[in-house]
This record gives structure tokens, C-alpha cells and sequence, in this order.
């Protein structure tokens, strides 16, 4: 299941670089709702519902299935569509340009409103999904797993730096932080009596 999500995460990637823009962005949803729709298991639609004392291999689990799906769906692409190569690189090296703690805060951006998406979603309300894909993507917050596709879809002479290891594990993290942001913020706040 998470390597399916990996590879639909995939798809909505391929069509944004292929069209780019507002549109790009739009249609990069086909990929989380696809994920949603099928009740698959992606790192930003669960890290935000794991139990605080469990769930933790679960998680790793989630994330190194997604990367794989990632990575499958980058040889397919990459093979028969080598014209996605050249803007999946511009991203790594716009990530790279950024660093990994301006990547960390921005994927905090993208981990906080995919997780408000599902929440939305699997109480079917799928507007919320719909919107939230392009606005993190139009918002240039950093999304862990479409990175993924992106940065493996790159040339490996840019990927293979050691710095894209450490942007990615900073998305990683951020992501994680986002998504709990909620459940955070509701735990610090006083409860009314």
C-alpha cells in the first residue's frame, strides 16, 4: 500500500512538471486523492495519526514504501519521458539553493495542510483535498515524498551529493513536525471548564 502511494504521489509529479504552473498544480491532486480514494498508506496522510508511544516502524515502514514506489515510477519516467529529467533537477537544485532548514520550515507548511486534507477527507469532505495539493505546491512548501520522485528522477551526478541526503531528511522532519502541528497546538491549549 505504500508502495502504491509512492508511485500515484508519482503520477500527480510527472503531470506537474509536465504542465507546470497553476494547472500543474491543480492536477498534482489527482495523486493524493488517488492515495485518499484507496485508503493507501503515504508518510504525510499518516505521520500526523500515529499514536505517541507506537506506530513508529510503521511509519519508517510508510516512508521507505513510498520512496520505492518513488523510485520505481522515476526508471519508468525517466526511460520514457527523459524531457521530465531536466525540470525534476531545477527542483533538487532549488532545494539545494534553499538549504535543508529553510526545506525543513517549508515541508512544516506542507505537512500541516496535507494532514488538515485527509482529516477533511475522511470525514468526505474532499474540497479540502482538492485545494490543498496546489495551494502547498503554489506556496513552494516542500512536500517529503513528491521530492523524492523528484530528487531520484535527477541526474546522479546531482543526486548522488551528500547535501540531498541532508535537505531530504530536513523535509522528512518537517513534514513529521507539520502534521502534528495540530495535535500539538490542541494539546498545549487549556481546556476550558
Amino acid at each position: 500500500m505504500a508502495i502504491l502511494a509512492g508511485i500515484c504521489i508519482s503520477i500527480g509529479c510527472v503531470v506537474n512538471l509536465r504542465v507546470g504552473g497553476v494547472a500543474g498544480a491543480v492536477l498534482f491532486a489527482f495523486g493524493l486523492t488517488t492515495v485518499v480514494y484507496y485508503g493507501l498508506k503515504l508518510y504525510t496522510g499518516t505521520a500526523g495519526f500515529i499514536r505517541r508511544t507506537g506506530d513508529w516502524t510503521m511509519l519508517t515502514m510508510v516512508l521507505v514504501g513510498n520512496i520505492i514506489g518513488c523510485l520505481f515510477t522515476s526508471w519508468l519516467i525517466g526511460y520514457a519521458q527523459p524531457d521530465c529529467i531536466e525540470p525534476a533537477a531545477k527542483i533538487l537544485e532549488g532545494r539545494l539553493a534553499k538549504g535543508p532548514l529553510a526545506c525543513f520550515l517549508l515541508a512544516i507548511g506542507c505537512g500541516f495542510i496535507m494532514t488538515t486534507a485527509v482529516e477533511f477527507a475522511r470525514k468526505g469532505k474532499m474540497l479540502t483535498l482538492l485545494l490543498g495539493v496546489p495551494v502547498f505546491i503554489l506556496c513552494g512548501f516542500t512536500h517529503s515524498i513528491a521530492d523524492a520522485f523528484y530528487f531520484l528522477l535527477s541526474p546522479a551526478e546531482l543526486l548522488l551529493q551528500t547535501e540531498v541526503l541532508i535537505v531530504y531528511l530536513a523535509e522528512v522532519l518537517g513534514n513529521f513536525v507539520g502534521c502534528n502541528l495540530y495535535r500539538w497546538m490542541l494539546f498545549c491549549t487549556p481546556k476550558s471548564e
